[in-house]
């Protein structure tokens, strides 16, 4: 992304392509929930599979900025950086709480319409609301995507509050309503601390800081799925989710207990 855009509008970029992401969220379970009910769940995989016809016209037009070649890095220089800059560790651990905390929406969602005593075409309902709200957080905090601990602390708080309430929730229709707001506290809390990332590093470090994202975001999901199978099984999915929330609620209250610190639109670069 930082190919794509000026430096000083990186955070506002990250904002945007979380927001097209969880707009597809928000509109494709709802839409696939459609075709399911209406045509069946092979036709509903067909016009997805003819939807990346979309991404591949997109690649085919842009024009990102050319990047001078670096040189080969390893594993052991990505988490050199953190050694010299371990408030990026701080950022990443909240990605990965972030990750973990969204598990039960993305693959608890059809017995969380069925403990409400709803059929499980449902659940495109509650990732709907989800990214509803994330696309909600990206129009309406897009100029404060990036700014101060206290904000990304109030977005995590957000996140993980609107899981429990979802979970002790007597209603779907209310519960719902608190799906949209742990969207907004998603996205928010997400794109900030993503930003925060590729913000305090080099522009040569930035794939390097970028790759490791993905080990937090996507590697702990495996994790967390396994916890929230186990926990939904034996107690509940309404328990799991409210598990679940714990390390956002934990990482706001640590963050919160910090020293104040200013919004870090651009933090110094660490190079190396």
């Amino acid at each position: 992304m930082g190919s794509l855009v000026p430096r000083d509008s990186l955070a506002q970029a990250v904002a945007l392509n979380s927001m097209t992401f969880n707009l597809a969220r928000a509109i494709g379970p709802a839409a696939a929930a459609l075709v399911i009910a209406a045509f069946g769940i092979a036709p509903a995989f067909a016009i997805n599979a003819f939807s990346y016809l979309v991404l591949v016209a997109a690649l085919l037009v842009i024009t990102p900025t050319p990047v001078a070649r670096v040189p080969r890095s390893s594993f052991r220089d990505s988490i050199a950086i953190l050694r010299e800059k371990p408030r990026l560790a701080g950022y990443l651990a909240i990605v990965m709480a972030v990750g973990i905390t969204s598990d039960p929406i993305n693959t608890e969602s059809p017995a969380i319409a069925h403990v409400f005593g709803y059929p499980p075409v449902w659940a495109g309902a509650v990732v709907g609301c989800f990214g509803l709200g994330a696309v909600l957080a990206a129009i309406l905090t897009s100029d404060r995507i990036g700014g101060s601990d206290r904000h990304l602390a109030r977005s995590l708080l957000l996140f993980g509050s609107g899981m429990v309430l979802m979970a002790v929730s007597p209603w779907l229709p209310l519960a719902l309503a608190f799906v949209i707001g742990a969207g907004f506290g998603y996205l928010s809390a997400n794109a900030t601390a993503t930003a925060r990332l590729q913000l305090g590093v080099a522009e040569e470090q930035r794939g390097r800081i970028m790759a490791l994202w993905s080990v937090a975001f996507l590697g702990a999901r495996p994790f967390a799925s396994l916890v929230d199978g186990v926990l939904a099984e034996r107690f509940g999915v309404r328990l799991a989710a409210a598990v679940l929330a714990t390390p956002v609620l934990v990482a706001a209250v640590v963050l919160l207990r910090s020293p104040a610190k200013s919004a870090e639109r651009d933090p110094q670069p660490v190079r190396g």
